[in-house]
């Protein structure tokens, strides 16, 4: 593959964003697409504006200008810690391979263009090759660039690391200071209760926190495993909240508590404040005699009288057998996962080995696409197996659609499966967070990509030489440095290929835009209204795999780089975007994410300092070899310290930070306010995070005449905080914000 052959994947993808991000710009103005494209900001239900307006039919670039002035403070309050932290991931690989780009594109990469005596042809004729080490003479002296390059990227890398560890570290215990009257630093979690024929779950859980943590324990509330009557209970609640949505009087204000089951205000139901009542009034139902006892999970959320208290509770061993008493710290009452707290105790080891399991023999059936994608990338196996395809072949456009975009395109649209398939998996392992199952995802499809993007394509052939590969590790840095430059077209490729143009269908949202305009036009129904949190499981994964493939071929082929720039800017721009405009988070982990990204930039690291020792050892450089082997060190040494530094703020809460709350509270009279909070927090009723969305997204004017515009929403208000008399003016200008 040469130059022209890869400038014309870059074009065809260039096309493709042009087309698609000029596309998104006149389809957002249009009011049929507002819950695509606004599901965060919609505000009013009817329009005042010229529904023939030219100005909405004329692409712009106001939502990219809105997205880069945006402040990292209005992003914090629109979308949560989490949120940040992802927009910081993509921003730290940006300032990474600028450095990275700089050093390599004029240092690096003029090496390798001149590092063998021969006669050069006009630069876009070039084969690839020519730009990567393997153009540099064995024994040459200026491999010392090479080693200068690792050495900056190293350093500078683990600085940009610290710094931004230490910031997210402090943002996520501002974040816990902040949050004070969140009810789950006062919940503990409880599985494994032991079973007993004498008393119900319930009084057994009462039994024991009050025997060994009298001072500290408060009341409790049982997990039960609900069929039919929660299905009840769940379409009561879908029935409440349309005739809320379609014609509750907003203006009354409710008399008692909201409605356990529906949310609705009434006085028919009251939340009881009292433990005894409220815990033997729901057992009572479901735990008495021996019918009601299978219904009642071995599992309970026990409420302690401050956060301290119940972060020892749940820190430490609570019975001589380890599987009996579990305690860990509950999630936010939004982050619960109920359908996995009923799963017994016992299990969970089982079902993490059989997740495994059934993880790797997905991997290795994935190999089947992925060998056929290789074999896509060389003529002559394409024509030995199909023949017919011989003359088509040697037509010199065809032939470079075919083995430099083609690969690309199938490896992605294989890939499309596995975020889904990795996240049934991390729900059978039995997790009991929404946010645990997606970190657990984000790891699988993290090492999933890796493996079959990086290491699979890179040892090309048969299974058999694919695992064989690594029989000897000392064979391990010859064997990449080898085969990573001479795969440089293929990465190039799928950066163009699964970065900018997957960037583009983001943005696009093609999937709730096809509903949309089916339910429109099609079943003569509302648009598409389902509300959308961040894809964290499939995004992170992205980004840090474009972040693995940059460092570990920053050195050996430069040419990668400005593509990569590329794509982190424009991931800057749509992610920030779709933050402030369609995505509602709906709970929050507190920045678990970063460590992930921590962990992925020091692997990154050390494998490419194992590539770049063995293609020094193949360039027969034993100084340039020499010096790596200190870099490494250096390296392992820096994430121990990061490790024993940051990474036990992300594992535990701080006891001096929740004692200071407690004091607090304490000082200012509120704790029994939040006592009365803690059973309506952890109430198993199927109230969503959609139902407080919904109800103050929509905002019904008087006259019926005007709509609120949800460009013109300033990011840190609410749509209820802004006028709701501004006519809409679609992607204008932000200057009409008032």
């Amino acid at each position: 593959m040469n130059l022209a052959a890869l400038l014309t994947s870059a074009g065809i993808n260039i096309a493709v964003c042009v087309i698609l991000f000029s596309l998104y710009s006149i389809l957002r103005k249009q009011p049929s697409n507002v819950n695509v494209y606004f599901g965060r900001r919609i505000s009013i239900a009817t329009r005042r504006s010229d529904p023939f307006c030219l100005d909405r039919f004329v692409p712009s670039a106001s939502w990219l200008l809105k997205a880069w002035r945006t402040k990292e403070e209005d992003l914090l309050a629109v979308g949560g810690l989490d949120s940040v932290v992802f927009i910081r991931m993509v921003v730290f690989s940006l300032r990474i391979f600028s450095i990275a780009a700089v050093v390599c594109v004029f240092i690096v990469l003029p090496v390798n263009y001149h590092g063998r005596k021969m006669l050069h042809q006009h630069i876009p004729l070039q084969s690839l090759e020519v730009f990567t080490i393997l153009n540099v003479q064995e024994g040459s002296k200026w491999l010392w660039t090479h080693c200068l390059a690792l050495y900056i990227i190293t350093f500078s890398a683990c600085i940009l690391l610290y710094f931004e560890y230490k910031t997210i570290t402090k943002m996520r215990l501002a974040h816990i200071t902040a949050s004070s009257s969140n009810p789950s630093y006062f919940t503990v979690v409880v599985r494994a209760i032991p079973w007993s024929v004498e008393e119900s779950y319930s009084d057994s859980v009462r039994k024991f926190f009050t025997k060994y943590h009298a001072s500290s324990y408060l009341s409790h509330q049982m997990v039960y495993r609900s069929g039919k009557i929660q299905k009840l209970m769940s379409d009561a609640g879908k029935v409440c909240k349309i005739l809320k949505d379609a014609s509750v009087d907003q203006t009354r204000k409710p008399d008692l508590f909201q409605c356990g089951f529906c949310g609705g205000a009434t006085d028919s139901f009251k939340i009881l404040s009292n433990e005894t009542e409220s815990v033997r009034g729901k057992s009572s139902l479901i735990d008495d005699g021996v019918g009601g006892r299978k219904k009642v999970c071995a599992a309970a959320f026990v409420f302690f009288k401050t956060r301290y208290a119940a972060v020892v509770t749940s820190q430490v061993l609570q019975s001589s057998n380890p599987m009996l008493w579990v305690t860990d710290m509950a999630p936010e009452p939004n982050d619960v996962y109920w359908s996995n707290l009923w799963i017994p105790y016992g299990q969970l080891w089982i079902r993490k080995i059989a997740t495994l399991l059934a993880a790797i023999a997905f991997m290795l059936v994935f190999l089947i696409p992925v060998t056929f994608v290789q074999g896509l990338t060389q003529l002559e196996f394409l024509q030995a197996a199909f023949p017919f395809l011989r003359g088509l072949l040697k037509k010199k456009i065809i032939s470079q659609l075919v083995t430099g975009y083609l690969p690309s395109v199938v490896l992605i649209l294989a890939f499309y499966s596995v975020p889904p398939v990795m996240m049934l998996f991390s729900t059978a392992e039995g997790c009991i967070s929404r946010s645990g199952r997606k970190k657990s995802a984000c790891f699988k499809v993290l090492y999933f990509t890796i493996w079959n993007v990086f290491f699979v394509n890179i040892f090309t052939g048969s299974l058999i030489r694919q695992l064989s590969v690594f029989a000897s590790v000392k064979d391990i840095p010859v064997q990449l440095a080898n085969a990573v430059p001479a795969q440089a077209k293929f990465f190039m490729t799928y950066v163009l290929s699964s970065g900018w143009a997957s960037l583009a269908c983001e943005l696009m949202q093609i999937y709730p835009l096809l509903c949309n305009y089916f339910r429109r036009f099609i079943l003569l129904k509302d648009g598409y209204n389902d509300t959308l949190t961040f894809p964290y499981h499939t995004e992170i994964p992205r980004v840090l795999l474009f972040g693995f493939v940059g460092f570990t071929c920053s050195i050996l082929v430069p040419l990668i780089l400005p593509f990569l720039l590329v794509y982190f800017v424009l991931a800057y721009l749509i992610y920030r975007n779709q933050i402030l405009n369609v995505y509602i988070p709906k709970y929050e982990s507190g920045g678990q994410f970063w460590p992930m990204m921590h962990n992925t930039v020091i692997v990154s690291l050390i494998l490419m300092q194992i590539i770049a020792l063995g293609v020094f050892g193949l360039r027969r450089s034993p100084i340039a070899s020499g010096f790596t082997i200190p870099l490494l060190i250096f390296t392992l040494l820096f994430n121990e310290y990061c490790r024993q530094r940051f990474h036990p703020i992300f594992r535990n809460h701080v006891s001096e930070i929740l004692m200071e709350m407690d004091r607090k509270d304490e000082q200012l009279g509120r704790m029994e306010e939040v006592y009365k909070q803690l059973h309506s927090a952890y109430c198993q009723s199927p109230v969503t995070p959609d139902d407080s969305f919904n109800s103050g997204d929509v905002n019904h004017n008087e006259d019926g005449d005007s709509i609120q515009d949800p460009e013109n929403v300033n990011p840190g208000k609410e749509p209820s905080q802004v006028n709701p008399t501004w006519d809409v003016t679609f992607d204008t200008a932000e200057s009409s914000q008032k």
